[in-house]
């Protein structure tokens, strides 16, 4: 008996084959996962790391908060600085979330509201509309050199205004979106407050 009378011809049992194949669901839900797992991982990914940033600014903010409320009073706790403990009451705010490596703190005094973020007055004598070297300026922040923010760095005296910020270096805790978010999976969150201190002097 030949192998054609036995099976049919190798076409014929080709396109059964194919036939069944084809017809089979097993494995089916396996593969189906194969292609949808990836996306829903991303997405659980994304949800988790939006909802820790968010969380993280939140808690930033507070602790700027808390730290300019602190810091109005003029109060300095004895062995340890006024910014210190300004750095100090951030950094317990964030509940641990934040490393105090990652955390950048400015305080900036200025005379009053309307000069926060100011450039020091200057005689602009060649009419250019911006300072260069050899032109006249009121150095506000006796820092010996003309800036663009006349702020003077540290949290001020009695009846100064005063600019706390406050910037985080968060980085991605699940690390499957770096190469999308952020520089290289690192984003910049940030907080700031501006207060006048009370006249404890």
């Amino acid at each position: 008996m030949t192998a054609t009378a036995k099976g049919g011809s190798l076409a014929e049992r080709t396109k059964a084959l194919l036939r069944g194949l084809l017809g089979c669901r097993r494995g089916g839900a396996v593969l189906e996962f194969a292609f949808v797992a990836p996306l829903v991982i991303l997405t659980v990914a994304g949800i988790i790391e939006i909802g820790m940033m968010l969380f993280v600014d939140s808690l930033l903010e507070g602790g700027v908060r808390s730290a300019s409320r602190f810091g109005i009073t003029g109060y300095t706790p004895a062995g340890i600085s006024r910014e210190d403990e300004i750095r100090q009451i951030i950094l317990t705010n964030s509940v641990g979330l934040v490393q105090p490596a990652d955390l950048t703190i400015t305080t900036l005094s200025y005379p009053n509201f309307a000069s926060v973020g100011q450039p020091e007055p200057y005689v602009d004598a060649n009419g250019n509309g911006q300072f260069d070297v050899g032109e006249t300026y009121t150095d506000v922040n006796a820092n010996g050199q003309w800036d663009t923010d006349m702020g003077a760095s540290g949290a001020g005296g009695s009846g100064d205004v005063v600019l706390y910020k406050a910037q985080v270096d968060w980085h991605l805790w699940t690390h499957l979106l770096d190469s999308l978010i952020g520089d290289s999976g690192a984003i910049k969150l940030g907080a700031s407050v501006v207060v006048r201190n009370e006249p404890y002097e």
